[in-house]
């Protein structure tokens, strides 16, 4: 698969607008060309056209390019689990969350594939991706606590969501896949649907 590789001008302009985006696209884009081991921060402020400074006033470390956006993908879910109809049944509430994240992530998809591939390839990177996925069920679990629905039904909604959620990911970041998110969501569910059944 070919990758768009977007190249910053050494000399552009240290203060220009949205040092963050553009460090991260850099950081990406350097992941798939050497490999996350052989890229370091410097070379990705220079990518970027910033100094490293700037890049540790965004990011912690280079893996932070990764995972700085987990309050904002918890809440993705979050948000839907609380706004649910009082009388929804868990089954509603993980159709609910699955077809709105679905509908967030579709644009997302190129960086998604990328981000993906180096995460696959780095076994430290992959064991902070599976701890995201872990804190995502704890979180969802405690919101459908707070609902009213009682154990175990809450970490076993928040388990078969999570779940549902990443095998459909796994497949729509596969090489060749040409189905949306959201199609991909509703073949899920209606998986999901025959083994409750």
């Amino acid at each position: 698969m070919s990758v768009t590789v977007i190249m910053y001008h050494r000399t552009m302009s240290r203060w220009e607008p949205d040092a963050r985006g553009r460090l991260a696209r850099a950081a990406i884009e350097l992941y798939v060309e050497r490999g996350f081991e052989q890229t370091t921060v410097a070379d990705i402020a220079d990518r970027a056209g910033v100094t490293e400074r700037t890049f540790f006033r965004h990011f912690s470390d280079k893996r932070d390019v990764f995972f700085e956006g987990q309050d904002s993908f918890q809440a993705m879910f979050l948000d839907v689990v609380t706004a649910a109809p009082a009388d929804a049944s868990t089954l509603r509430i993980v159709e609910l969350a699955l077809r709105s994240v679905a509908t967030e992530f579709e644009p997302r998809r190129p960086w998604s594939v990328e981000r993906n591939r180096v995460i696959t390839l780095n076994p430290g990177l992959h064991e902070r991706e599976l701890i995201k996925l872990v804190q995502l069920k704890t979180s969802i679990g405690a919101a459908l606590r707070e609902r009213g629905i009682d154990e175990p039904a809450a970490s076993l909604t928040a388990e078969t969501l999570v779940s549902v959620f990443h095998i459909a990911f796994q497949t729509w970041v596969q090489d060749g896949n040409t189905r949306t998110f959201s199609q991909i969501a509703d073949a899920s569910l209606s998986a999901l649907r025959v083994v409750i059944a």
